[in-house]
């Protein structure tokens, strides 16, 4: 097994590190948390003063912390008793954050519904159901709004292809019943095996007639359904690796059985330089983008705002969060956006929240956008681990008063010194065989590779987190063939040596 690691890691670093660094130097860029975002490692959550200095709203708005400690928070849904559902990805869980009945603008308390789910993401309510989207399927459970409750859970559809680069699923159900999930690509730029990759599925709310209702869709994480008119538009992430500023991150007004050209073609038909040769006819009969929000911005949630409670001036007015570009030199995104949307479906853009990244300073990741029932928005921030409420109008939100980040602990607080030893030993001897040195040591790289040095790590990273990092590596590294003993070995080593 050892051996089937060496020789993957040895052929990547041959195949991608030489191939890729010296002959696309521009392109292959790597900036932001982006090993944060892998390993799930989080900053703390904002103090009153950093509310204050950072974060900026339109006038009329204000931002507060309405729940902290929501580890890894992604998509919510607003429940009819007011409470607020977020789902706790990598921990497996979902939370119901309770209404703030007290008006301090801070939730009342919290409920862990249900725990040890698969990657847990979209969520949706109907008929005193809760729906939630796992990587690999969709499953359900009975739902007791007042009593804060759940029943066992019962399988809705199972066939969904798990894993992959773009592992979350979200679901969403639509305005005549239908219940919609969206399934990434499972790679950047790649002709997929799986039908059901980089598409948007539809089915009945039991999981019955389900079909594929639209293709080419590298990544489409958020979607809603513009009031009035019944339109569907959805965010999609762009694919990386040709520079800075192509293509586009999307949003598309998403049609049954339509194509929307991934992995051919980009932005409005242009030629994929990696797999669009020879697809002119694909090319042509694919729908081009109804809005470019910017290269790398890595749009994930999008939220029409209800008309009777949008503060004025939002009405028609939709919400995207724009978690924040890795593939870029200078970081772009960061921000949750306002989109507005004139009678010919043609869409404008302007900065409705900014903070989130500063002077290459990122303190959070915007995920999704919520409404509560008295017109107060909610933001998840998976990178804080925080829900932010924002006001308008007169509607509280929280002053924030001494929330810092956990004190660091010793990495090798659980271990003898025998057994770090051992450990070091053991993690020494696959980064050498590997010949780890020639990506993170300036003194042994390979010409033509970009150094990623290793510095600091136990500032960062505990011995766990660096095990989970080993365990689902940043690109360009493969994950290594290694039991989790090895994994803890080289953990040891790194967070030791560097």
């Amino acid at each position: 097994m050892i051996m089937k690691f060496f020789k993957a890691l040895f052929a990547f670093i041959v195949v991608l590190g030489l191939g890729g660094w010296l002959f696309w130097p521009d392109t292959w860029v790597v900036r932001g948390p982006m090993v944060d975002f892998i390993t799930g490692k989080q900053v703390g959550p904002p103090d009153e003063q950093t509310l204050a200095e950072r974060f900026r709203l339109p006038e009329g708005f204000e931002i507060g912390v309405f729940a902290s400690n929501v580890n890894n928070a992604r998509m919510m849904r607003i429940t009819n008793e007011g409470d607020l559902l977020v789902s706790s990805m990598r921990p497996g869980e979902i939370i119901l954050l309770h209404a703030d009945q007290d008006g301090d603008g801070v939730a009342d308390g919290r409920t862990v519904l249900m725990t040890g789910l698969d990657i847990p993401h979209g969520l949706a309510l109907r008929d005193d159901y809760l729906y939630v989207a796992e990587t690999g399927r969709i499953i359900r459970v009975p739902f007791d709004a007042k009593e804060r409750s759940v029943g066992p859970i019962e399988p809705v559809f199972e066939g969904l292809p798990p894993g992959g680069n773009h592992r979350t699923r979200t679901i969403a159900f639509g305005p005549k019943g239908w219940l919609y999930v969206t399934i990434g690509s499972t790679c950047n730029a790649c002709i997929e095996d799986h039908p059901y990759r980089a598409a948007m599925l539809r089915m009945q709310p039991d999981g019955s007639e389900m079909t594929i209702y639209a293709t080419g869709l590298r990544n489409t994480v958020g979607f809603d359904w513009q009031p009035g008119t019944g339109r569907l538009y959805g965010t999609d992430n762009g694919r990386d690796l040709l520079g800075d500023d192509i293509p586009h991150c999307e949003i598309n007004l998403i049609e049954e059985g339509q194509f929307y050209g991934w992995p051919f073609t980009f932005d409005n038909k242009a030629i994929d330089p990696d797999f669009g040769a020879g697809k002119e006819a694909e090319i042509a009969q694919s729908r081009s983008m109804a809005h470019g929000l910017g290269a790398h911005v890595a749009p994930l949630g999008m939220r029409f705002l209800t008309p009777s409670l949008a503060p004025p001036g939002f009405e028609g007015v939709a919400l995207a969060a724009l978690h924040g570009s890795w593939n870029r030199s200078v970081l772009s995104g960061y921000k949750v956006v306002a989109l507005r949307f004139d009678a010919d479906g043609n869409v404008s853009q302007e900065d409705f929240l900014t903070g989130f990244e500063k002077d290459d300073d990122v303190i959070g990741r915007p995920v999704d956008i919520e409404q509560g029932p008295d017109g107060a928005l909610y933001v998840s921030d998976d990178y804080a681990g925080v829900v932010y409420r924002i006001g308008w109008g007169g509607l509280s939100v929280s002053s924030v008063q001494g929330i810092v980040a956990d004190e660091k602990l010793d990495p090798f607080a659980s271990l003898s010194a025998d057994e770090l030893s051992g450990l070091k030993a053991t993690g020494a001897e696959i980064f050498e065989v590997n010949a780890c040195a020639q990506c993170h040591d300036v003194a042994f790289a390979a010409e033509g590779v970009q150094v990623k040095a290793l510095k600091n790590l136990a500032v960062r990273y505990d011995l766990l987190s660096m095990q989970l990092l080993l365990n689902a590596p940043p690109g360009p590294m493969p994950r290594p063939d290694l039991t989790e003993e090895e994994q803890r070995a080289l953990a040891a080593y790194l967070l030791a040596t560097y």
